[in-house]
Order: C-alpha cells, then structure tokens, then sequence
C-alpha cells in the first residue's frame, strides 16, 4: 500500500524558510511523477510545483516561481519542497501528491495525482 507522509510545516516569519518532505512508502519513489499541492481556508486546493518521474522536468506555479523548488532525492524515497522568500499568502495546508504508472497527465491538476498526503501546515506570519 502507498502511503505518503509530509513533514516540515511550521511558523514562520515572512521571508523566511521552510523545507517540506515527503516520504514515500509502499513503492520506490522512482515509480512516480510527484507534486505539491496547497489550499488556505476557504479556497480550492491550487498547484504549487511538480516534478516529473525522471527528475528532468520540473514545474512551478508563477506564483511561487524563483521562491520555491521542488527536488526528489530517490535513494530516499523522498521528495522535498524548498521555500524561501516566504509570504503571508503561501499560508496554508501543503499536501504531496504522487503519479503513477508513468503516463501522459497535467501535472498542475490535483485530478490526475493517484496518491495523496495527509497534509502538512505552513503559516507565515507578516
């Protein structure tokens, strides 16, 4: 069974740093594409950034481009989401997600990620 387990969220001031991680299990991180998704109260659930199965390939919303990175370390089975530069608006729950079999999919469209994380808060404070 697949299981993904995100770590890292916390408090932080504005235009500090957080690290997330995302653990995988089950299956070798290597058998997926994986994404990071984030939804604040009372909004719809929105892309952040993606990562393809090789590692090559990597996707970011415009609205965290050159403040977040998303990397996989497979050795780890884990993937991870660098952000800096952190602003009161990117407060919210960040979830992981993970495609797989390889296949053609929108990597920005929670819809087509086959598992999913239990979410991890982030709150930045101005």
């Amino acid at each position: 069974q697949v299981q993904l387990v995100e770590s890292g969220g916390g408090l932080v001031q504005a235009g500090g740093s957080l690290r997330l991680s995302c653990a995988v299990s089950g299956r070798t991180l290597s058998s997926f594409a994986m994404g990071w998704f984030r939804q604040a109260p009372g909004k719809e659930r929105e892309f952040v950034a993606a990562i393809t199965w090789g590692g090559v390939n990597t996707y970011s919303a415009d609205s965290v481009k050159g403040r977040f990175a998303i990397s996989r370390d497979n050795a780890k089975n884990t993937a991870y989401l660098q952000m800096n530069s952190l602003k009161s608006e990117d407060t919210a729950v960040y979830y992981c997600a993970a495609v797989g079999p390889q296949r053609r999919y929108y990597y920005n469209s929670p819809d087509d990620y086959d598992y999913w994380g239990q979410g991890t808060q982030v709150t930045v404070s101005s």
